[in-house]
Order: structure tokens, then C-alpha cells, then sequence
């Protein structure tokens, strides 16, 4: 009320913001107009994909809306339809030994670099002046049996 008395009627509006929001089932962005309420309700859901997907229809106020949810469900549904194939547990075992023994031959492969660059960061330099002076000495051969 103003220091007259006279009542005036309160409007509000939503606080809409334009985002980019990231869509798994889809591997992309979607630009969309959400509210704060919004935004913070697909947080809760974990991504636009399943809050579109848990929201009812009933409560879908945009178009906009329904076309991302009949999509991602459409998505789902093709997904859904598509044979997965699992390897039996002794293949697995086979495949968890090979990456073992990868990861382990990396590893000591990093180790000998960092064991090497460790006893002495000098010898690096050494062996850069060795080898410019076996390419010199190779130039002065070459250089003779050119004359």
C-alpha cells in the first residue's frame, strides 16, 4: 500500500533464463527457456533427459517440452531394442589380465623414464653433445670422401 492507502494489485513473473543444457541420450546441447525452479528441479533429477522423462504430459506446458520428451523416449525405445552382447566370465578374465599387464608395462616404462631423468638431469645434455659430435665427425667423413 502507498502512504495514500490505494491498494494496486502485485504481479509476478518467473525468472526465466535461456541455458544450455546438456543431453546424454542425444550426446549434445539442447538451448532451452527455463525458470530458476525449473533448472534446479532437473538437477534434482539428474540431467534434461530424466527430468523430461519423469515429468507427466499433463504437466508439460510447453510444446517445446512435449517434442524433447516424445524424442528422448523414442530414443529410449530404439535403444531399448538393440541386442547387447556380454562376454562370458572367462573371457572377461582374459581381457582384465591383458589390461593388467598393460597398465603394468606402462607403468615400468614411466618408472625407467622418470629413474633415468632422476640420476641426473645433466646426463640428458651429455648424451645431446655426444650425439652432436658423432654427427660432426660423420660430416668431416663424408666431407672426405666427397674430395
Amino acid at each position: 500500500t502507498s502512504s495514500s492507502a490505494t491498494r494496486s494489485r502485485r504481479t509476478w513473473k518467473p525468472n526465466v533464463q535461456e541455458k544450455r543444457l546438456f543431453s546424454y541420450i542425444f550426446d549434445r546441447h539442447i538451448r532451452v527457456k527455463v525458470t530458476t525452479h525449473a533448472l534446479r528441479c532437473i538437477d534434482k533429477a539428474g540431467g534434461i533427459d530424466e527430468y523430461l522423462l519423469k515429468t507427466p504430459y499433463h504437466k508439460m506446458d510447453t510444446e517445446m517440452g512435449l517434442l524433447w520428451k516424445a524424442k528422448i523416449e523414442k530414443m529410449y525405445e530404439e535403444l531399448g531394442k538393440m541386442e547387447v552382447c556380454f562376454f562370458s566370465p572367462e573371457e572377461e578374465a582374459k581381457i582384465e589380465a591383458s589390461f593388467k599387464e598393460y597398465r603394468t608395462v606402462k607403468s615400468e616404462a614411466r618408472k625407467e623414464v622418470r629413474r633415468k631423468y632422476n640420476q641426473g638431469a645433466v646426463g640428458f645434455k651429455l648424451l645431446g653433445n655426444e650425439s652432436q659430435q658423432e654427427d660432426k665427425a660423420s660430416q668431416d667423413q663424408t666431407e672426405e670422401i666427397a674430395s
